[in-house]
Parts: structure tokens; sequence; C-alpha cells
């Protein structure tokens, strides 16, 4: 696996590049959207692909793991025949998900042992046994076992958990060219950069992870909680200590706004469950702002749902009856508007890439931003 830099914005750090795998070529910046249990919520893969364009998908560890398990998925040849997807694939290591089992779970030198949230059954993951659990899931970039930081830690429980996470590193990366793939394609791991809101903390978290990196790095530990200009401020601080030559993920983020001001500060990779769970509740982003779905004002417009939407849910469906679906509680509501916002979400990303290639991103980010932000 490689990642290529092919241009960069001459008013930014904004890159456009491409993460080359044996499941295809991923075009950066790109967007991933979530498939935590093997699916992305309420969309056809003939979607995703076809009208939303995703070029990887996200799946999660932990779910996995507990739901089938790894003798169903080994079984099934991985978790690309068993969800019959046949472009790449990111795993999680399950640290975010076993961070918000606050109360259930134990981190100690060895891992991290935690209950089910399905049956109250214990488990641990260790870096060893985790290497071996996305092994078996079978994605293209697998993430490294890490603690993920409170945005709100103090600077000694942030330098204590940064030495796990280190330590962690080490014997992940060791088991992980100790172990080899199952399935007859090529995997990586990036590690996940940690510290807080501690730049210096943030720093020494690159300098070690990069001992380790090869295609690509994880910048973790962001928008769990810590202001969005601090969020900012750290990847900003990493910008000049990541080599060019890696493709940088922020995990976990996050409104369209977000990625563009992430992307300006030299970020490639993202995902976020954003446009599917707001999308399902009854939040749109568009071009123009934020249209909530269920405000009585949409009962009568029947104009496409997003006038400048890349997805054909725009055009063919009216935002009165999208509306009307919301308030009747029709399912198929939340299919629509996910569809759209993941529509969204790549077009996004895609224009992005189209204004670094041009040289005019930073003057583009800044004429749209405001506007993604606005409440329609």
């Amino acid at each position: 696996m490689k990642f290529n830099l092919i241009a960069k914005d001459k008013g930014s750090a904004a890159r456009a590049g491409e993460l080359v795998t044996d499941h295809g070529t991923i075009q950066t910046p790109i967007f991933m959207p979530v498939g935590t249990v093997g699916s992305v919520k309420g969309v056809y893969h003939r979607d995703l692909k076809q009208d939303i364009g995703a070029q990887i998908i996200l799946g999660n560890t932990y779910h996995l793991y507990l739901r089938p398990g790894l003798d169903i998925l080994r079984q099934a040849g991985g978790l690309h025949k068993f969800i019959s997807w046949d472009r790449p694939i990111l795993t999680d290591s399950g640290g975010f998900q076993v961070f918000s089992l606050t109360g259930i779970r134990k981190l100690t030198q060895e891992g991290c042992t935690f209950q089910s949230h399905i049956d109250g059954s214990r488990h641990t993951f260790t870096p060893e046994n985790n290497v071996i659990t996305q092994r078996v899931i079978g994605a293209d970039i697998m993430m490294a076992l890490d603690e993920c930081c409170p945005g709100d830690a103090t600077r000694e429980y942030a330098a204590k958990s940064l030495k796990l996470t280190h330590n962690w590193l080490e014997r992940y990366a060791k088991a992980f060219h100790e172990s080899e793939p199952l399935y007859g394609y090529s995997q990586t791991f990036f590690p996940i950069i940690q510290g807080c809101v501690y730049p210096d903390l943030r720093v020494q978290a690159a300098e070690h992870a990069l001992k380790f990196a090869d295609a690509g790095i994880a910048i973790g530990g962001l928008a769990v909680g810590e202001p969005t200009e601090q969020m900012y401020e750290m990847i900003e601080v990493l910008d000049p200590v990541i080599p060019q030559d890696k493709a940088r993920y922020l995990m976990g983020v996050g409104t369209p706004a977000n990625l563009l001001e992430a992307i300006a500060r030299g970020v490639d990779m993202f995902d976020c469950v954003m446009p599917t769970r707001n999308g399902r509740n009854g939040m749109l982003f568009t071009w123009d702002g934020i249209m909530n779905m269920r405000n009585k004002k949409w009962a009568d417009d029947f104009g496409p749902i997003d006038t400048k939407g890349t997805s054909f849910v725009d055009s063919m469906y009216s935002r009165a009856y999208l509306r009307h679906l919301f308030i009747s509680g029709e399912m198929f509501a939340a299919q629509i508007a996910s569809e759209h916002n993941l529509a969204f979400y790549l077009d996004v990303v895609r224009q992005a890439r189209a204004h670094i290639l041009a040289g005019d991103f930073a003057q583009w980010k800044e004429s749209v931003v405001k506007k993604l932000t606005a409440r329609l």
C-alpha cells in the first residue's frame, strides 16, 4: 500500500493525493461512510458506489468481534466477502468504543477488559489479539489499538494515557509484522496520534507513531469534548511534523465545515456517523445550509430536496414529500436523508480536491464554509 501526493494548494496546507490498495485506489481528500456492523445504515451498496461515490467504507472491530464474531467472518473469507463489498475497507481498533464504555471497562498495561453491551460477557483486547482480530476481519487498513483520551483530560492524565498508547503501539506493530494477511491481499495499519489538547504531547506522540507508520497515520482523540478551535490547533501543530508522503486520517470528524477546515490544515481522510445519524433524525446538510426536515416550513415546498445536490434522491423527491415521510414515521425518510447526506459529504471532498488541483482551494473554502453552517 502506498500514498502518493499529487498536488498541494497554493494558499493553504490542503493536499490532493491517492492511496493505492489491492481493492482499489482512493482519491484524497476522502470521506469514508461508517459501516459499523458491516452495513452503512439504510443504504444499498449499489447506491454507495453509483450514486454516493463511496471509495472506501469503515467497519468497527468492537462490534464485528462481538457479532457476528470471528468464526463466522473467517468462514466467510473476511468482511469483504461477507458483505459483498469489493472496494477498500478500514477498520478501527475498537479503542473508541471501549473508551465510551465507562464503568464497564478496565485499562491495564496488558490491554483493555470490557463487558459486551449485548449480553454483559467479559472480553479483553490486547495489542496482540487485536491484530489477529483485524486480520480475520480482513480490512485493507487496520488501526492500532490505543486509548482514546477524553478531550477535557488533565495534562497528567493525558501524559499517562499516552505512555499506555505508546506501549500498545510497539506491541501492536510487532504482532502485525509477525503475522500475515489471511485472504490473499495486503493489509497495512495506521498508528494513532493521541495527546489530547497539549501541543508538546501531540508532537511527542507523532514522533513516536511515525517510527511505525507505513502508508499513513491517524490523528485520534479529537472531537471528543474539546472546543473546535483546539481541534484545529492540534491539527496545525501536527502538519509540519508528519511527512508529506503519509496519508493523514482525522478520526471521527465531523461536520462539512469541519472537513473543509481540516483539509485546509493538511488532512486527507475522514469518517463520521453524522451524515447518517443526523439524516435519520431529519437533519440534512446542503450547499445552502442545514435543513431540519421536520419543520413546517417545508410542508408545501415542492422543490427538490437540494437544488445543488448530486444524488439522484435530490432531484427525485421534494422537500414536502420528505417532510411528510418524517412526520409519518416512515423509515423511507431515513433512507432518503442518509443517502443525500452521504452524497453531499462525498461531493464536498470531491470539490475540495478539484480546487486543490486548481490551486484555489483556500479562496473557495472561505467562500462556502459559512454557508454550510447556516440554518435554513
